[in-house]
């Protein structure tokens, strides 16, 4: 029987398959880390409260890669190549999503709008990444080796989501709603797309590592492109609501460190 939890245990219990998943989610989470960074950089004088709040999300995902890369280490396993068509990060920037990288690497103070276009783009995608890791804290929460990673990363997602909100709402308080949700629709509409895409790739890369026959892989491709379907229909929605969150300030104070897993 095909599920979640079977398909990713099949993922972890292979080399070769465990150290590509690991590289794909290393890469995206070092690419945030960049940006974030260079983001607090370049805050403009009347958002500069919000530097240290986009520093430490940046140092969480600079922690989430080494994480990451532990985990292969802890397995004698090495970074493999990321293949260009499972990069999230990269496959966003090119879709417009995001302050592009051209920006960003501009010695050249942000706007208001570009922090609107951070924090709605940060908003979808973390949306995403804290349900990712709900699926897996549900099932790999105990695991022996990967449980622990598991465990920390999705506490900083739901974190990160719970900032995204509050700051947002401080920002439509101020006048921005209408260009918020305008930026946050064309986020979400823009993800779904990417996710989908990106998901088909990813499973096309593990079938091939583990050998799946036509069929098994027909109805994943399959389940990737209903739940797609039902995104586009209606569950984008869920990504661009505001709702002030339990977790106030949850991006306040010093970022957590990375456990050691050797």
């Amino acid at each position: 029987m095909l599920s979640a939890k079977s398909l990713f245990q099949e993922i972890i219990d292979n080399d070769e398959s465990f150290a590509l998943f690991c590289s794909i989610a290393a890469g995206g989470e070092s690419q945030g880390g960049w940006e974030n960074a260079r983001i607090a950089a370049l805050v403009p004088a009347d958002q500069r409260d919000l530097a240290p709040k986009i520093t430490r999300h940046g140092a969480d995902e600079d922690k989430h890669g080494r994480i990451f890369d532990a985990l292969m280490k802890k397995r004698g396993l090495r970074p493999v190549p990321v293949p260009p068509d499972t990069d999230y990060t990269m496959l966003l920037e090119r879709h417009g999503i995001g302050l592009a990288h051209d920006r960003l690497r501009a010695d050249r103070p942000l706007t208001v709008q570009d922090i609107v276009i951070y924090l709605a783009h940060s908003r979808v995608t973390e949306q995403r990444a804290s349900e990712q890791m709900e699926l897996l804290r549900r099932h790999f929460a105990d695991h022996p080796d990967i449980g622990r990673a598991v465990r920390m990363i999705s506490h900083d997602e739901d974190n990160h989501l719970a900032y995204c909100h509050e700051e947002l709402l401080r920002l439509a308080y101020a006048g921005h709603g209408r260009a918020i949700q305008r930026t946050l629709r064309a986020c979400a509409l823009a993800e779904i797309r990417v996710h989908r895409d990106v998901s088909l790739a990813v499973m096309a890369h593990m079938g091939r590592i583990l050998g799946w026959p036509k069929a098994k892989s027909a109805v994943l491709a399959a389940g990737i492109h209903a739940v797609y379907a039902w995104e586009r229909f209606a569950g984008w929605r869920r990504m661009v609501s505001l709702e002030m969150p339990e977790r106030r300030d949850a991006l306040g104070g010093p970022p957590v460190t990375a456990p050691e897993f050797a």
